[in-house]
């Protein structure tokens, strides 16, 4: 039987329907509505869009923000105007269907476990590094969310005492060293200090910003600030990984996120970060490191999962 998943961004609503494989066979995306109410008849609408022309036994959404242990309430959304939210009864009454939530990071790591970098393993960590750092952790085989449902926020665990603000509100988090904002901070920095940053200066100049995106093209194409600036997020999550090892014991790290896509050039540096803070690293297992697989569909096809799980 069919499902859909439905991922809630904060400017793209992307919708698939999903088989028991993880394949998608349709796809949607309409732009996110700023009302809140406008956004649920929106996922209603791509629910409804979907049943007609394929038969559904369930629907998936996923959001970021903190879930209720009952997967029903929506505690807290950092990009939308929701406190606890009963997003799961007001869809399912609109829908029709039984209808599954979940937090954006969660389902994209429960996509990478069951059909891809993940899936020969049974435990699993997965970090993307976006905006921020999204953290999703599996522990035998079994999505981790903790006894409130809000567990595996790995991008805001305290990294540095009385360090940068993070919008959680506390300072110091792992998402203000290890994500793509943190590479465009870091790249701005070693613009600002010459010497191997006049590449990322010049750049600056010419556009007005430090774009992720240009950061990584130039990793690619050898710029020495660059790859400085990728080394110092690199090490921040590598230093991270080697803490989440001793409390998790995972045997694989799975990395998403945009800045993800530099593959090796982000690894190398992470793996070594990872080596020299990991405890009795020499006497014990490590850890493997990949690369996402799903890329932009992880969240649609994990959630949609999740939900035939449900049902």
């Amino acid at each position: 039987m069919l499902k859909v998943g439905i991922d809630i961004g904060g400017t793209k609503i992307a919708g698939g329907v999903v088989d028991a494989e993880g394949r998608i066979v349709e796809k949607l995306r309409v732009d996110t509505p700023k009302d809140t109410g406008a956004l649920a008849r929106a996922v209603i609408d791509m629910a409804a869009h979907f049943r007609a022309a394929h038969e559904i036994s369930a629907v998936g959404v996923a959001a970021a923000g903190f879930i209720d242990r009952d997967r029903a309430v929506v505690i807290h959304a950092p990009n939308i105007a929701w406190h606890n939210e009963p997003l799961k009864a007001t869809l399912e009454q609109g829908i029709g269907l039984p209808v599954t939530i979940e937090n954006d990071a969660n389902a994209a790591g429960w996509a990478e476990f069951r059909f891809g970098a993940g899936r020969d393993v049974d435990h699993m960590v997965m970090l993307t590094m976006g905006t921020g750092v999204g953290g999703a952790v599996v522990l035998d085989g079994a999505l981790f969310r903790g006894g409130h449902g809000i567990g595996g926020e790995l991008g805001h665990t305290r990294f540095a005492r009385d360090g940068r603000a993070c919008g959680c509100g506390q300072n110091g988090c792992l998402e203000q060293y290890a994500s793509g904002r943190a590479l465009q901070r870091e790249a701005n920095a070693i613009a600002d200090a010459g010497g191997i940053g006049e590449a990322l200066a010049q750049l600056r100049e010419e556009s007005g910003v430090i774009s992720g995106p240009a950061v990584s093209r130039l990793v690619l194409a050898g710029d020495a600030g660059a790859i400085e600036a990728l080394r110092r997020v690199a090490t921040a999550l590598g230093e991270a990984c080697g803490g989440f090892q001793a409390v998790l014991d995972p045997e694989l790290f799975v990395i998403g996120g945009g800045v993800a896509q530099l593959g090796d050039d982000l690894l190398e540096p992470v793996r070594i970060a990872y080596e020299t803070s990991l405890p009795g690293y020499g006497d014990r297992p490590v850890a493997r490191f990949a690369i996402a697989q799903l890329v932009n569909d992880a969240g649609v096809i994990g959630v949609a999962d999740l939900a035939g799980e449900q049902v």
